[in-house]
């Protein structure tokens, strides 16, 4: 079944997991038949979804990890007590939060506007990228 990338984003983001234990829910979706070309509808279910996201979370779970482990002693100290905050489309992932947690064993918090943080934050840095230029040398 082909589906077009807005389908795609609302299955994941109503029936995708993190790596948890889940009751499973299910979803109506169409799309095109591959092999025939004619409209075909289908039950999704989230087990199904979450496996198929398993490796792309994974991904996620690793690159954190280096991230934490490459960090100076005084910001990991910080990230013990306060945690770190989820932004972007993967925030809104059911479970994610609960998983990342359990994962990492620091708190994790979902940001206030997931989706609107990443552009925030990347036009704050471009207003200061002189300074965080001169920081990196």
């Amino acid at each position: 079944l082909l589906i077009g990338e807005r389908t795609a984003e609302q299955v994941k983001m109503e029936i995708g997991y993190g790596l948890i234990e889940h009751e499973p829910e299910s979803l109506e979706v169409r799309g095109r038949d591959l092999v025939t070309g004619l409209p075909k509808t289908i039950t999704l279910v989230s087990h199904e979804i979450q496996g198929a996201m398993r490796e792309s979370l994974l991904h996620i779970l690793e690159a954190i990890r280096a991230t934490l482990e490459d960090s100076p002693p005084e910001l990991s100290g910080d990230i013990v007590d306060r945690g770190v905050i989820l932004t972007g489309g993967g925030a809104l992932l059911n479970g994610i939060q609960e998983w990342l947690s359990q994962e990492i064993v620091v708190p994790v918090h979902i940001a206030a506007n997931p989706l609107e943080s990443v552009a925030i934050g990347t036009g704050r840095s471009l207003e200061v990228i002189d300074k965080l230029q001169k920081t990196l040398k």
